[in-house]
């Protein structure tokens, strides 16, 4: 079955009742986690992004605390899988401000995070991938924000 288009969908949806719509968005939150995540990030925390990001900064610094340290193979898997989980977080909000303010966190987390990433070529590569990332990003921001977010990306140099 080959799924229909975006724009197709958006014609269809014009013609059903609200009810139906209830319906659909019901359905469609059974099926994935991620469309249950997506959907309750609409309706109950687009409003307050900074609360959002404040409980997205907390979720990271507990994922690093659960990392399991004993072997440097497990820490990478690790690092990865919050790298990851980060990344879906920040496409729910589409907001710029709030990718940069959380990869910028990820990083800080990331660098002060023992044991330390320097031994690892890869966890060294991740991480100043995530630096280029941000400087991207960070040209696509107003100026003062560009100033502010700069600043601690300053901070971050191995």
């Amino acid at each position: 079955m080959k799924p229909a288009t975006v724009s197709q969908i958006k014609k269809e949806l014009e013609f059903r009742s609200s009810e139906e719509l209830k319906t659909l968005c019901l359905r469609l939150v059974r099926f994935k986690k991620e469309n249950k995540e997506l959907l309750t990030y609409l309706l109950f925390e687009a409003e307050d992004e900074t609360g959002y990001v404040t409980h997205v900064k907390e979720y990271i610094s507990e994922r690093f605390s659960e990392v399991n340290t004993a072997s440097f193979y497990y820490v990478k898997k690790s690092i990865r899988k919050i790298l990851r989980e980060t990344k879906k977080f920040i496409r729910y909000s589409s907001k710029k401000e709030t990718e940069v303010e959380l990869l910028i966190y990820f990083c800080k987390v990331l660098i002060n995070f023992k044991p330390s990433i320097k031994n690892s070529v890869a966890m060294v590569n991740l991480y100043e991938r995530q630096i280029l990332l941000i400087e991207n990003k960070i040209t696509g921001l107003h100026e003062d924000l560009q100033y502010d977010y700069r600043q601690e990306l300053d901070e971050l140099e191995i």
